[in-house]
């Protein structure tokens, strides 16, 4: 689709590029001078501002039929809270336009960001009640009274999780890079242990360095560490031995005593032993993941997995026996070669294993996964829609309820990834972290340190080096990381 913004000297291409994909997908932005006589796509968005006043026109073209719709604000607060407001408003009136023009009204309505449970939380600090709020995001935001729902529960979570916060608790992360296999739908960086099982010893190596460094920088600074998630990759492909010590290296380090959970993603069931969960036991994790995607084996074998469902079953078996607080499992809608009645057979499935929290993602088709690549045979937006209408009303009835949600580019229909859990089973560091509730300190190869001045309304990220070679090779980087979070929280005082 041809784009033309006009009448502002600030960057809004990406609002512009989100509501695009919310709204067509299959359509790519290509930023020219838009012809309405000749073009067929395209839309013309224009900004006009008078004092505290926000004027927005969109104008589209849509295979012969146009449309525009403008849309004023008032602009108040800060300069980031204007410069929202003024994405808001280009988001909406984007979204009207392509509306008029398509006749078509997207599960998620005008909600582009990745956050929807934003704007139920703005909708609540404005002074409206719950009820109030959740019929907003349906009248306001032509969101789908599921959704509006969904955004709700989310975002009273984030509330309760906000409550039981300091202004200098932090979380920690700890990535490691490396899988049997690569999956199909993944566009993660991680390393099959196949090939690069030479780089795994020298990266814990430079990791318990980078964890050292970190915790000297978080003593020093007076933070307080609420939650630890070792995440992948699949740490799990690592052994018992070298999983055991680096939680030591952890627990050495980190001050955990204010900690109210500790999560390791387990992940695929084929690196999964007794000994390696008696490894976890021991280090006190609190929450494991076991993350099969699917009870389908054809499906399984689609998706590049070496496992089947029966091993998935034996490890259940396994982990149920060595009576960890909180069990994970996540559930994918969508994947190659699956259905809507075999989704509904592996949720059924997963929910009898007796977990009290359940992921259920939607496929998102990333530009480097193989999936992608390939161009495998994936349900339709149909079929997507129909296995996530079965999984909120099954979920609910079993007692689940929605504790926090984010979207992703390319998702299969524009829907969701949301978190179900029990009551008392919420993953808080998923909350902190999705909401941007606190700081995430990041360590080890691809991690995001994501710095959070709430009181200040700032949010600074630093990224470590993606590839393992890489980041065993340059300590430099993981040095000017740590000195630009000083920094940060020096300027908070």
């Amino acid at each position: 689709m041809k784009l033309e913004i006009r009448g502002s000297d600030h960057e809004y291409k990406y609002v512009v590029e989100q509501s695009l994909l919310a709204l067509f997908p299959q359509e790519r932005p290509v930023y020219e001078m838009v012809d309405p006589a000749s073009d067929s796509r395209w839309a013309i968005i224009t900004l006009r501002e008078e004092g505290d006043r926000c004027h927005v026109t969109t104008e589209m073209g849509w295979d012969g039929k146009s449309a525009p719709f403008t849309l004023g604000v008032d602009l108040s607060g800060d300069d980031y809270a204007r410069e929202g407001q003024r994405r808001r408003a280009i988001g909406m009136s984007f979204f009207r336009a392509a509306r008029e023009v398509t006749g078509i009204t997207p599960p998620w309505g005008s909600l582009s960001g990745i956050r929807p449970a934003k704007v139920a939380a703005e909708l609540l600090e404005e002074g409206r009640t719950p009820q109030e709020a959740e019929k907003a995001l349906e009248e306001i935001y032509f969101v789908t009274p599921q959704r509006a729902r969904l955004c709700m529960d989310a975002a009273l979570a984030a509330q309760r999780a906000e409550a039981m916060l300091e202004k200098k608790d932090i979380s920690l992360y700890v990535g490691i890079p490396f899988c049997p296999t690569r999956c199909a739908y993944c566009s993660f960086v991680s390393n099959s242990v196949e090939k690069s099982f030479h780089l795994v010893e020298p990266y814990l190596e430079a990791l318990h360095q980078e964890i050292e460094d970190a915790a000297r920088m978080v003593k020093e600074l007076g933070l307080r560490v609420r939650s630890f998630y070792m995440g992948g990759g699949t740490p799990t492909t690592l052994t018992a031995e070298q999983m055991d010590r680096l939680l030591g290296k952890v627990e050495s380090a980190f001050d955990l005593s204010a900690s109210v959970e500790t999560t390791v993603e387990a992940g695929r069931p084929d690196t999964i032993t007794r000994e390696k969960l008696e490894v976890l036991r021991r280090h006190g994790v609190s929450r494991i993941s076991v993350n099969p995607q699917t009870m389908e084996d054809h499906v399984l074998r689609a998706i590049g997995r070496r496992h089947t469902a029966g091993e998935i079953r034996e490890i259940m078996g396994l982990v149920s026996a060595m009576g960890f607080p909180h069990v994970n499992m996540d559930l994918i809608a969508g994947l190659p070669q699956d259905t809507p009645e075999g989704f509904r057979r592996s949720l059924t499935e997963v929910m009898a294993f007796g977990t009290d929290n359940l992921t259920v993602h939607t496929l998102s088709l990333k530009k480097g996964s193989r999936i992608t690549l390939e161009g495998s045979r994936i349900p339709t937006e149909a079929e997507v829609g129909e296995m996530l209408s079965f999984a909120d009303p099954t979920l609910r009835g079993a007692g689940f309820a929605p504790y926090y949600l984010y979207r992703q580019k390319y998702q299969s229909g524009s829907f969701e990834n949301t978190g179900w859990c029990k009551e008392g089973g919420e993953g808080w560091y998923n909350i902190y972290i999705m909401e941007e509730l606190h700081t995430i300190l990041s360590m080890g190869a691809g991690g995001s340190t994501k710095m959070v001045d709430r009181a200040g309304g700032r949010i600074q990220r630093a990224f470590n080096l993606k590839f393992p070679q890489e980041y065993i090779q340059r300590p430099e980087k993981i040095a000017e990381n740590h000195q630009a979070f000083r920094a940060f929280y020096q300027q908070m005082g």
